[in-house]
C-alpha cells in the first residue's frame, strides 16, 4: 500500500514514515510536473530504506 502511495502521492509517504520535513520539500518538488517523477523515486527509495531500518531494529531487538 505504502508503494502506491510513493508513486502517486509522493510527499505523503514521507508524513506516513515519520519525515515531514522531507514530504514538505517533497511537495513542493512535486507541484511542478517534471518534478513529479523525481518525487516519486525519491519516495520509493525513501520507502526501501525506511524498510530496512524496520528490518534492522526488529533484528536488534529480538537479539535483547
Amino acid at each position: 500500500m505504502r508503494l502506491l502511495i510513493a508513486v502517486f502521492l509522493p510527499f505523503l509517504l514521507f508524513f506516513t514514515i515519520g519525515r515531514p520535513i522531507a514530504g514538505i520539500i517533497c511537495l513542493i518538488l512535486q507541484v511542478t510536473l517534471i518534478g513529479w517523477i523525481p518525487a516519486a523515486l525519491w519516495a520509493v527509495y525513501a520507502l526501501s530504506q525506511y524498510k530496512t531500518d524496520e528490518k534492522i531494529n526488529r533484528a536488534f531487538r529480538q537479539m535483547r
